[in-house]
């Protein structure tokens, strides 16, 4: 059973498309990201793709937040370039995401479809990194 969908923050999903819109250029940054920190500020970032396997838009986001001393976030989303929409994190992104913010909701779909969903949703069964930790002693 999945939880029920949060309300979509269409300023966030704006945010990430004006960022994809005039700062993704070239086959570098493809895709941008916006997550509203739960202050209300938004953080953007984009991807920097490079052949051995550079960061997506929502890792470099991690960073970006809390370079700017942002370090809980409530939603997320990514938004392709040349007018591809929003895009669904990658399974590396899902993990990460899980691990940094486990109550994070995240911004899928398209059009009418687009709504939010809880990351755990996203990752069914999921492994959680802090479950396999050694207790210190």
């Amino acid at each position: 059973m999945t939880t029920p969908t949060r309300p979509v923050d269409h300023d966030l999903v704006r945010a990430a498309a004006d960022v994809a819109r005039t700062r993704c250029r070239g086959d570098n940054h493809t895709v941008a990201a916006a997550a509203r920190a739960r202050d209300g500020r938004i953080v953007t970032a984009v991807n920097a793709y490079h052949f051995t396997g550079g960061p997506c838009a929502e890792l470099v986001l991690i960073g970006a937040a809390a370079a700017q001393g942002v370090y809980e976030l409530d939603t997320i989303v990514a938004v392709g370039d040349r007018d591809r929409g929003v895009v669904p994190p990658c399974g590396r992104c899902r993990q990460a995401l899980l691990d940094y913010f486990p109550d994070l909701g995240v911004v899928v779909g398209n059009g009418d479809r687009t709504r939010a969903v809880p990351i755990a949703d996203l990752l069914p069964e999921s492994y959680v990194r802090a479950d396999h930790q050694l207790e210190a002693e």
